[in-house]
């Protein structure tokens, strides 16, 4: 791939050469799987020059027709699965090119308060306005969208996507990748008239163009009181009053049928922010969003005074995650392993966790931690022959270790040690 113009090759669209190279740049940064072709980052990069050739002549000449999506099932806390979709290594570099051009048009008129997959915005950010905004607002209405991903209307996804670019080569690959089958384990070929599979590329930047309109501008125009952070398909909205709730609540209900989505019956809920100021009755005083649970808690002011405050910290989902993953570790087990050698292999998962979860409320994240240490003391137990029988020096050696080199295990770091 050189940096020659295209217009020296007869296409009928333009599309730069080194944008595929740029493509290819992210594309790898990100790794990821094999697609239905099992060709990985590593096979891909051997013929590197070849590949992102054939791509970009294929879509210059549009010619381009992507191949079907990898489905695999991810497992839910709930115990049900959702689909994932993993697109070849070469189609992820095609969704890489539309994307580039793309999201430079419609990330500028995107809402402040949509924070899903956009640059320079995360989820802790959304979990922090959405914490100011309990204090201020009284209500919530916490909403499910049932099954977005795989039940967005192609011509209503077109449709949105038109009011951006009238690129032709865009609305062409878009079109495709929309209707792209889905290919099952035994090789099953599932035919899509609806939805964008999640793990693509091109899919996240689609969902918030289709939800900037369906939900963030309308909300902003019918209930511009109300504000709201959204994450994707995740969303709060917060509310002055029960009776805004309920009318908000119904109000987004009818939006989405008429845009042919649906808000789970279940999950879609209206929440009192309850606190020590807050005392109606109202059933649910809890919602969860983004991994967080928001409910009343126990806070102090700055006088060292306690009170009941509506707070996030690491939801129960979150936590019966983060302790089955520690507990698939085996850390007892490792009896070979150095002290030193453990942090190593799992120190970076843990500061993740604690990077996470720990930045509002960090006290919640004792119940996993502490079963982190307890298995550190089993690992100490099995590892010195001194400790075979005798837990609680194990314990009062491993809390010496935490004093010497707090640094050595993030959750150490925090405060919470053996």
């Amino acid at each position: 791939m050189s940096g020659e113009e295209p217009m020296a090759e007869n296409k009928p669209f333009c599309i730069p050469k080194w944008v595929a190279l740029a493509a290819w740049a992210k594309v790898h940064d990100n790794r990821g799987a094999a697609g239905v072709d099992d060709v990985s980052i590593q096979a891909f990069e051997k013929k590197l020059k070849n590949n992102l050739y054939r791509i970009w002549n294929r879509m210059s000449s549009g010619t381009y027709f992507p191949p079907p999506v990898r489905r695999v099932m991810i497992p839910k806390p709930d115990g049900r699965e959702r689909p994932l979709g993993i697109p070849t290594v070469g189609d992820r570099v095609a969704q890489m090119v539309v994307k580039m051009y793309l999201e430079p048009l419609v990330e500028p008129l995107f809402h402040k308060d949509s924070y899903g997959y956009r640059p320079r915005k995360s989820a802790l950010d959304a979990v922090g306005v959405c914490r100011k905004r309990c204090w201020r607002y009284d209500w919530v209405v916490d909403l499910d969208i049932r099954g977005f991903f795989d039940n967005i209307d192609h011509s209503l996804m077109m449709h949105a996507v038109r009011k951006h670019t009238d690129c032709p080569w865009v609305l062409l690959y878009i079109e495709r990748w929309l209707k792209a089958p889905a290919e099952t384990e035994d090789g099953t070929l599932i035919t899509r008239d609806r939805g964008t599979p999640q793990g693509g590329v091109i899919s996240p930047l689609l969902a918030n163009i289709f939800l900037h309109h369906v939900f963030d501008t309308w909300i902003s125009r019918e209930y511009p009181d109300c504000p709201f952070e959204r994450y994707a398909d995740d969303v709060v909205i917060h509310c002055s009053s029960r009776e805004q709730a309920l009318a908000v609540k119904a109000s987004v209900e009818a939006r989405l049928r008429r845009c042919k989505l649906e808000a789970h019956p279940d999950k879609t809920r209206i929440v009192y922010c309850r606190d020590g100021n807050r005392t109606e009755d109202h059933n649910d005083i809890k919602f969860d969003f983004l991994s967080y649970s928001f409910q009343p808690r126990e806070a102090k002011n700055r006088w060292g005074e306690l009170f009941t405050s509506f707070l996030p910290a690491i939801s129960g989902k979150a936590i019966k995650a983060v302790t089955a993953e520690i507990r698939k570790w085996r850390i007892h087990r490792m009896s070979r392993q150095e002290l030193n050698d453990l942090a190593r292999k799992f120190n970076p998962i843990i500061r993740g966790w604690v990077y996470y979860y720990g930045r509002y409320y960090p006290t919640a994240l004792w119940r996993p931690f502490a079963g982190l240490n307890r298995r550190l003391v089993r690992w100490a137990q099995g590892k010195y022959k001194r400790f075979r029988t005798r837990q609680r020096q194990a314990t009062d050696w491993l809390r010496r270790m935490a004093r010497q080199n707090r640094a050595l295990f993030a959750h150490w770091q925090i405060g919470i040690a053996p």
